[in-house]
């Protein structure tokens, strides 16, 4: 395996990397004249028709890192005449995110005879049913509704050039694994396949192993750091009085736009509708709301309509907000690399941000075991009126990561077999026996992959 040199990159601009004028022109109508760290290393890569394996946080601009490319190589061949197949793959863990990854398709293709589609579940299926029949040959998708299409023989992948995994941690920690063992069997083996990633864990550099031939290394940050640019701060409260001081937080700083996440859906209804109640404007999203739904929420949130948005972990994965100034851990999640994800939404592409997060004495140990990733402690900070109380007890946090959407599994629904995690728990990413002890991360991920899977496919 290659590694790009991680050194000092020299002063780079986007029409010393060898794209097309009609893509410089789009990129040049974004305001964008100089590519990011991971676009300067990564764009030459892809354009060399390589295998990749990158590692990088969000607001990198790793979407670019791989749109530009990919379309760059794409348009050296004219596109077929009459019905196209798809030429090129994207899949994605969440519905927001393969949203957020076609508009930077479109944008991009903005001058070039390539079409492009989006397909996510939560949606009717019979209009993206209309728009594949006509041939795309750009297609990004969650690999559920994939499979759906697949299954009714709507969708043909045997012609597939390029096949893009973004934030492949996710879709392994959401138990997507056996989704995505199913569609490399219906592609083509001589492709060019690139993997993006924000860590680097054992179960990703298998995935690599079986996926990547002879990949290039490129990253572009050190392993599980936040960004420098985000002020981290904790506030010890009792957990029965969280709400009151984030009211006060939101209220007495002025914070116009606020990212808050809870454990389970029902946590992020319930916060929203007190916060609503404190005159504050709220939206909740998460996984049983619908796609319109979270959609409207989301855009709300973006034009200041909705001051606060209420998110699950796998709802706010791939949310693409400009400039948002702060995220609140209203609820510590269960597994320290969730905390970087989390407060990796705000600080992005240069700008400030804040992350605050409100810890209850049940919390502490979660707050220690993010300490211990991150390699260092996050300033406490009191707030006057709200010391806890020292006679109040720990007790075991209910739900979380096994249970990522909060709330019992919903029976039906999304039952249909797509692998039975439950019999893998033991099993690495390609289905071989692990023989380590003690494999209780599995589990947790093998009882919680049909409802994550749920809440984004």
């Amino acid at each position: 395996m290659g590694q790009v040199d991680a050194g000092v990159l020299f002063l780079m601009l986007f029409t010393d990397l060898g794209l097309s004028a009609d893509i410089l022109r789009a990129v040049s109508e974004q305001g964008y004249s100089e590519p990011t760290p991971i676009q300067a290393k990564a764009i030459p890569v892809v354009l060399e028709g390589r295998d990749v394996l990158a590692g990088a946080q969000t607001g990198t601009g790793k979407t670019a890192g791989f749109t530009l490319p990919l379309l760059q190589r794409l348009s050296e061949t004219k596109p077929a005449k009459g019905y196209r197949p798809v030429r090129a793959l994207i899949l994605t863990p969440t519905r927001e995110l393969a949203a957020q990854v076609a508009e930077s398709v479109k944008t991009y293709s903005k001058y070039l005879p390539i079409r492009s589609a989006v397909i996510f579940g939560g949606v009717k299926i019979n209009p993206q049913i209309a728009t594949l029949r006509a041939g795309v040959d750009i297609l990004v998708a969650t690999p559920g509704r994939l499979l759906d299409h697949v299954n009714q023989k709507t969708l043909d992948l045997s012609q597939v050039e390029i096949l893009v995994l973004d934030e492949a941690d996710r879709m392994l920690d959401m138990g997507f694994i056996h989704d995505i063992r199913k569609v490399l069997a219906l592609l083509p083996k001589q492709r060019q396949s690139l993997l993006f990633s924000a860590t680097f864990s054992n179960d990703i550099k298998r995935l690599a192993d079986g996926l990547l031939n002879s990949p290039e290394l490129i990253e572009v940050a050190r392993r599980n750091i936040t960004s420098e640019r985000v002020a981290q701060v904790v506030h010890y409260v009792d957990k029965g009085r969280k709400r009151e001081l984030l009211s006060l937080l939101i209220g007495s700083g002025n914070w116009k736009q606020v990212l808050v996440f809870t454990r389970t859906k029902h946590g992020a209804n319930r916060l929203a509708q007190q916060l609503e109640q404190d005159g504050l404007t709220a939206a909740a999203i998460h996984g049983n709301k619908s796609q319109g739904a979270r959609t409207r929420a989301l855009a709300d949130f973006k034009r200041g309509k909705v001051r606060i948005l209420v998110a699950t972990d796998i709802a706010a994965r791939g949310l693409d907000i400009d400039q948002l100034p702060h995220v609140v851990n209203y609820e510590l999640p269960n597994v320290p690399e969730d905390y970087i994800h989390r407060i990796g939404r705000t600080g992005r592409a240069g700008n400030e941000g804040e992350a605050v997060s409100l810890v209850c004495v049940d919390e502490h140990k979660l707050l220690r075991d993010i300490e211990r990733l991150l390699k260092s402690e996050v300033p406490k900070v009191a707030i006057d009126g709200f010391a806890p109380d020292p006679s109040i007890k720990a007790e075991p946090i209910q739900n979380g990561r096994q249970n990522r959407g909060g709330g019992k599994p919903r029976s039906g629904g999304n039952s249909r077999s797509r692998g039975n995690n439950g019999s893998s728990s033991q099993k690495n990413v390609w289905g071989r026996q692990n023989t380590k002890a003690g494999s209780s991360n599995g589990n947790r991920r093998s009882r919680s992959s049909a409802q994550s899977r749920s809440q984004s496919a």
